[in-house]
């Protein structure tokens, strides 16, 4: 462990400047072309810097994206199966060449690094979402970041980094690749098996790692994530809690904890390999992989349940670090036990408790038995997840100008202060565009923005328990669903599609904006000269033609009633 080794016989990759050549590039970096860095690119970042990402030494060129895409592999035939690219926006591609250097800034404007310019190029998308992740559907959280969030360009280039990216939690946890291999050796760690994990660990994850540790005869890994995420999963700080409760139920001196800033693309067979090849570069010699590792959970199946071990296996001559395959674990009541599942009886009878299942007894406020989990966890869990009605929510009205939103809003208004015990704050769209949005104007960009600002002061409302109700017009289905991507972590999303027609509509225009739009006077005017999409599965539909504001009011009323959130 003593030689810092890639899996592919190179060194370590270490892309720091020295500190007096950080000094001396600092002094010209001033004059180069700044780019702010999203959430995704610094945890990119700093895996390229610090070695995590090996043997790669920069942003992937296009040669390397296309050989990587459609091969699994480097242009230079090195193995390597996620495409690790730098997305700017056409008018940042258009402003830049081939060989000109750009500093990489965090979001507070800090620099992180240089880069030297490579290929710039647009890359075909569906091309790679289809061959990246075997679907093009946004159903799929990494085709829908990659399709509705990511830029259209792509730009490659070698990178020399000033300083990792900021974090002001769990520092002592977060270590590079030679910090961790440096820990593993003065420990007299030789052989280690990592465990990858995204969401809370409970008895069968714990009796799984610990099985794997024993079979492999290996020191145990636990290595969560802490980059991005699925939206909807359980935030980091109370993860790394729940981490730090179940670190207490192994062997003292066998186990550690260490987090990972990856970004995570739910990739399936492809993302195993990669994780795998991450730990290799962290020190560790052997890999759990379990069933549907990585894949989204959720509804749609997108690969087989055990389609990650096979692909490992295809490719397993091409790593040195081993695959530990492992199916789910279940709680056997017969021998009160867990057993892996393709060990069970028959005849015995088996318990599990799904992700979802369990989050629905969190949301209403049921049993959680201790076969499933340790009291620690459960109580851990049970304050980042309360009972739906302790819950803050967004009530989104959507519909054409004149369809009622604003008044069935406020009818809904009235009837929350009514019942009283909750904070309420109302975002209507005009008036929002009047304290908010003063400068934007209605192109589709301008009205995204909008849309993206009342979605981001609703998310704050309801992550802090108190009750949203927004109406603007939000014509855009993948607008809509951005909003509900950044509410729906911190508690309800209620849609609510005001689906009156648009000649009722124009038969209510007090302000002859409808008249004015179908003169050309008004342009990109939504219904008329510009297209309103509709909401194909709203948790409410409402059309104010045939009921009063105060009965439209009700129906939302009873909708949160029955979906938990009053009660």
């Amino acid at each position: 462990m003593g030689t810092l080794i890639t899996p592919h016989g190179g060194e370590l990759k270490d892309l720091y400047l020295s500190e007096t050549e950080a000094q001396k590039e600092k002094q010209t970096a001033e004059n180069y072309p700044s780019l702010d860095l999203t959430p995704r690119q610094l945890c990119d970042i700093e895996l390229l810097l610090n070695g995590g990402f090996s043997p790669l030494e920069g942003f992937m060129s296009q040669k390397d994206y296309n050989e990587v895409v459609e091969k699994l592999r480097l242009a230079n035939g090195i193995f390597w199966p996620m495409p690790i690219t730098l997305d700017v926006s056409a008018e940042f591609a258009k402003s830049i060449n081939k060989n000109d250097k750009i500093t990489l800034r965090d979001m507070e404007g800090v620099l992180v690094a240089i880069l030297e310019v490579g290929d710039i190029w647009q890359p075909d998308k569906s091309n790679e979402a289809k061959k990246v992740f075997g679907t093009t559907s946004i159903q799929h959280p990494g085709v829908e970041y990659l399709m509705e969030h990511s830029d259209d360009f792509y730009i490659s280039g070698k990178l020399r980094g000033f300083e990792p990216p900021s974090h002001y939690d769990y520092n002592e946890m977060r270590e590079s690749p030679t910090e961790l291999r440096t820990r593993f050796n003065k420990s007299g760690w030789s052989k280690i098996v990592a465990f990858h994990t995204r969401g809370a660990m409970h008895r069968a994850q714990q009796e799984l790692t610990f099985r794997a540790a024993q079979l492999t005869e290996a020191n145990l890994l636990i290595q969560p994530i802490v980059g991005m995420n699925k939206s909807d999963d359980l935030v980091h700080y109370s993860r790394i809690r729940c981490y730090q409760h179940i670190m207490e139920k192994y062997p003292q001196q066998t186990t550690t904890l260490s987090l990972l800033p990856l970004a995570s693309r739910m990739g399936g067979p492809r993302e195993a390999l990669w994780h795998a090849i991450i730990r290799q570069n962290y020190g560790c010699s052997h890999f759990i992989v379990g069933k549907d590792h990585a894949g989204p959970e959720g509804n749609e199946t997108f690969y087989g349940q055990y389609e990650a071990q096979e692909t490992f296996k295809t490719y397993q001559h091409e790593l040195e670090i081993q695959m530990v395959p492992f199916s789910n674990m279940v709680y056997v009541q017969d021998k009160a036990e867990y057993r892996p599942m393709d060990e069970v009886e028959d005849h015995e009878t088996q318990f599990n408790i799904s992700v979802e299942e369990l989050h629905r007894r969190l949301e209403e406020g049921l049993d959680i038995p201790e076969w499933f989990s340790f009291p620690e966890i459960i109580s851990e869990l049970r304050r980042t997840y309360p009972p739906k009605h302790r819950q803050g929510y967004t009530v989104f009205f959507t519909g054409l100008s004149g369809s009622g939103k604003s008044t069935v809003a406020n009818a809904l208004l009235v009837k929350f202060l009514q019942m009283g015990g909750r904070k309420v704050t109302l975002l209507d769209g005009d008036v929002v565009r009047q304290n908010l949005s003063k400068e934007l104007g209605f192109s589709k960009e301008h009205r995204n923005i909008n849309i993206e600002r009342i979605g981001y002061v609703a998310s704050e409302i309801t992550k802090h328990g108190g009750i949203a109700i927004c109406a603007p017009i939000a014509p855009y289905t993948a607008t809509r669903r951005k909003v509900r991507s950044i509410i729906e972590p911190h508690g309800g999303f209620i849609e609510v599609h005001v689906s009156t027609s648009l000649e009722v509509c124009e038969g209510r225009d007090r302000k002859g904006l409808y008249a004015k739009a179908r003169k050309g006077i008004i342009k990109e005017f939504t219904g008329i000269s510009d297209p309103y999409e509709e909401p194909e599965n709203p948790e409410v539909r409402i059309n104010t033609a045939g009921v009063s504001p105060d009965q439209a009011a009700q129906q939302v009323i009873l909708k949160l009633e029955r979906l938990g959130y009053i009660k």
